[in-house]
């Protein structure tokens, strides 16, 4: 299990306490440092059965510099939303966590 952290962000510090509470066996992945390459983020999405928009934090500087909020949402655009997400990892709303066995929550 991976899990895709911010240490900064109180959900991801809080969804680390629960896996260690739990005793799971994960590995993390500051993403911000180790950021997902744009195959990860389709993996991902795959997983999640979600597209790009859906994991986008919108509201971020960087997303406003962008005009995200303008982009199409279809599937003709998902390649551009999946390349400023690996361009700009901070707008990867977080955590991610994916499990061996294919899936993500």
């Amino acid at each position: 299990m991976e899990i895709w952290i911010n240490p900064a962000c109180s959900k991801c510090r809080s969804a680390v306490s629960l896996l260690d509470a739990e005793g799971a066996d994960y590995t993390v992945r500051r993403y911000l440092e180790d950021v997902p390459s744009t195959e990860e983020i389709q993996d991902v999405l795959d997983r999640l059965g979600l597209e790009p928009w859906d994991i986008t934090r919108t509201q971020e500087a960087v997303a406003k510099e962008l005009g995200l909020k303008e982009w199409p949402r279809e599937a003709g655009s998902r390649e551009r939303w999946i390349v400023a997400l690996s361009q700009h990892p901070k707008l990867i709303q977080r955590p991610i966590i994916t499990a061996e066995d294919g899936t993500a929550v």
